[in-house]
């Protein structure tokens, strides 16, 4: 895939647009692509997480249960799994598994970290991202919780 397509593509993920250009740039040329069939598993829930996934193509369907229920989640192209693993160590909570043919870029953390120190600019910006998104969901879960039941 072409470099410029690969920086389009991610500038497109929510968590990735507050990444300058050359930082999507260092990650679309570090990132590894990886090709599923249909029904390949991409990761297995309570693996150790080490890093994220950008669906490009395709459809990956995110299991917690494993158990046959159907899945909990279906997501498409541009559509980041594991974003907490860019972060910091955990575990995959759910299994991620094709569901038709599907192109992945496989984004390590030590990549990603990298890239925040790299761009520090771009590192406040994404900080301040995920604060606003913590302090919504926050409020959500708050709200919820008051409601009479």
């Amino acid at each position: 895939m072409a470099l410029d397509t690969d920086i389009r593509r991610l500038s497109s993920v929510p968590l990735l647009s507050e990444l300058d250009v050359e930082a999507l740039r260092l990650i679309a040329f570090s990132a590894e692509t990886r090709i599923l069939r249909a029904g390949d598993i991409l990761f297995s829930k309570g693996e150790r997480a080490s890093g994220g996934f950008v669906v490009v193509s395709g459809a990956i369907a995110l299991d917690p249960y494993g158990d046959g229920r159907a899945a909990a989640e279906i997501v498409g192209p541009d559509s980041l799994i594991g974003e907490m693993a860019l972060i910091t160590e955990t575990e995959r909570p759910v299994t991620a598994l094709a569901r038709q043919p599907t192109v992945v870029l496989s984004i390590s953390r030590e990549l990603f970290h990298r890239v925040l120190r790299e761009f520090p600019g771009a590192a406040a910006r994404l900080q301040a991202a995920i604060e606003t998104r913590l302090a919504n969901f926050a409020a959500l879960a708050n709200a919820q919780t008051l409601k009479p039941g």
